[in-house]
């Protein structure tokens, strides 16, 4: 319940400050700052916190509601929020917003079968527009193993027309025949990085997809979605987001556009979410491009802001394409996307000499301990902006404890590993590895254990954003809706508590943020309320607790 201040509010002196608004509730959890957590875990009288002061977007003062009385003038706004506990607001620490929408363009295929994903398709065809494209998105990779990656497959449910399915990691996609002719493949394309077109035993093209710059190529030759379309697609994202308790994401692109939607929504109003972009550096960039890349930090709305870039090192080992110290079983991922990785060494130092922080996807081993290998090789240049490594979904043992070491932050998405393999190593990621390899996936507890910055993420759209379930399937390892699953690797889960750091202090580590992430004097106030206290929940239960509000600059965003 919001309301004014009370008439019988304790009067001010010229000294004190007044809060732009108070919030009052059961409990506070801080997840405060080392050098400060002493004195912000309990109030004088030795209780957990009750109640934020909020002044121009900041966090004022935290203590019991008494010690708060003096921040309340005839202005302030005081939410009274019973029974309910409040956390720093959740951050997703790795999404693409703006590029999600074009991720997620037609019909969802995630998690289908063969014939339930040409099900689909078949009712997409019969609806569609003459000459119009069918789209689909988070198709399974696992649909391909008796056929190979090809489209084809699909020429029937599509019924001549031309279909562009994504696949759900987001690093590959299959058109049938009528793209294949749609777009003139020849099967002879050439890029200047590893993505390429898969062709037959004959060299003809088979409408594979394999990485970011062979769809673009057929991308560009499909009309785009209207701006106020996007536009309105994106609204629906960051409120269903913020809805579930997120305040903010660090989203890993500045993709074609981006700027143009969110200057459209924000001249209607303000955004529910902080978003903090990272434009992607595509393989092979030349100092033009990167020069380019860097001109753009800082360019900012009033709930966004361009800040550090994101570098791809491989693709995934779905595809074959993660960089392996040794080959999969079908001898494939033993090169980086980079054909010549020490460019993104020269990269790397370039946006280090200039203080901006980086974050590189690596997903095989190999690849993780070369991006370890190029951040050590920045000596003290490294110190100058915060750098971090995503996805990390397998690594040996001696690799865990360099993340620390170096001052590397881990970005992982443990999700990947409870939705898209199974404990029986029956999957297609787990056959590509192998037991030993298979077997290091998603070490969240080790890197944890070992002293590094965890940061969680969904990924979104490759899955779901709810950070309720995220931080759940983090503790279970298997997925919520599944409990007959085995987990997988039930070693790896986290605490309930590390779940909660990995959104909200370690997220702000990542960054190398000092004033996010927790709720003292100072720090910005992005608070997600729950109606009971989520630290006292079992895993099961937080993936369905209720989220009573959350709050952007102090400002109520979701309710």
């Amino acid at each position: 319940m919001t309301s004014p201040a009370r008439p019988d509010a304790p009067a001010t002196t010229a000294r004190e400050i007044l809060a732009d608004r108070v919030i009052i509730a059961e409990r506070v959890h801080a997840f405060s700052s080392e050098s400060t957590a002493a004195a912000a875990a309990t109030t004088a009288t030795g209780s957990a916190p009750q109640a934020i002061a909020v002044r121009d977007g900041r966090v004022l003062a935290l203590g019991s509601r008494g010690e708060l009385q003096r921040h309340i003038g005839p202005a302030t706004v005081v939410d009274e929020l019973p029974g309910a506990t409040v956390t720093p607001g959740l951050v997703d620490g790795h999404t693409h917003i703006v590029f999600g929408l074009e991720l997620t363009r037609g019909v969802q295929l995630t998690d289908l079968g063969l014939d339930e994903v040409r099900e689909r398709l078949a009712e997409a065809a019969a609806s569609a527009a003459p000459g119009s494209w069918i789209f689909g998105w988070g198709t399974d990779p696992n649909i391909f193993t008796e056929t190979g990656f090809t489209g084809r497959i699909f020429d029937e449910a599509t019924d001549g027309r031309p279909a562009f399915l994504r696949m759900r990691d987001a690093h590959s996609a299959v058109v049938n025949s009528a793209g294949i002719a749609a777009a003139g493949l020849t099967g002879r394309e050439t890029f200047p990085d590893e993505s390429r077109v898969g062709v037959d035993d004959r060299g003809e093209p088979t409408g594979y997809l394999l990485e970011l710059a062979a769809m673009d190529l057929v991308l560009a030759r499909i009309p785009a979605e209207s701006l106020e379309d996007r536009a309105e697609r994106l609204e629906a994202v960051l409120a269903g987001m913020a809805a579930t308790g997120i305040t903010g994401t660090h989203v890993m692109d500045f993709h074609d556009g981006s700027r143009e939607v969110l200057e459209l929504l924000e001249s209607q109003g303000e955004l529910p979410l902080r978003l903090r972009f990272s434009p992607m550096v595509p393989p092979g960039s030349d100092e033009a491009a990167l020069a380019g890349i860097a001109e753009l930090q800082g360019l900012h709305g009033r709930r966004w802001r361009v800040d550090g870039v994101k570098f791809m090192i491989d693709g995934t080992v779905d595809n074959g394409s993660a960089w392996l110290a040794e080959p999969d079983c079908y001898g494939q991922g033993r090169t980086s996307i980079w054909t010549d990785p020490e460019a993104y060494r020269r990269a790397l130092r370039f946006f280090a000499e200039r203080g901006i922080a980086t974050a590189t996807h690596a997903i095989g081993d190999r690849g993780v301990a070369f991006v370890l290998d190029a951040i050590a090789s920045l000596d003290e240049l490294a110190g100058r902006a915060a750098h971090r490594i995503e996805h990390i979904e397998t690594i040996p043992d001696e690799t865990v404890p360099r993340f620390a070491e170096l001052g590397v932050a881990a970005s992982m998405q443990p999700i990947h590993g409870t939705r898209h393999t199974r404990a029986d190593r029956s999957d297609n990621w787990s056959v590509r590895l192998g037991e030993e390899r298979a077997a290091h996936g998603w070490r969240c507890r080790d890197l944890r254990e070992s002293g590094a910055t965890v940061a969680l993420g969904s990924d979104w759209p490759v899955t779901p954003y709810d950070p309720r379930v995220m931080m759940a399937e983090s503790i279970l390892r298997r997925p919520v809706a599944r409990p007959e699953l085995a987990p997988v690797q039930p070693e790896q889960a986290l605490t309930m508590r590390q779940a909660f750091e990995g959104y909200t202090s370690h997220a702000a580590r990542a960054i190398g943020a000092d004033d996010e992430g927790r709720i003292e004097p100072g720090a910005r106030a992005a608070f997600t309320v729950f109606a009971s206290d989520p630290l006292e929940m079992d895993a099961t239960t937080l993936a369905s607790a209720e989220i009573v509000a959350s709050y952007v600059d102090g400002e109520p965003v979701a309710r």
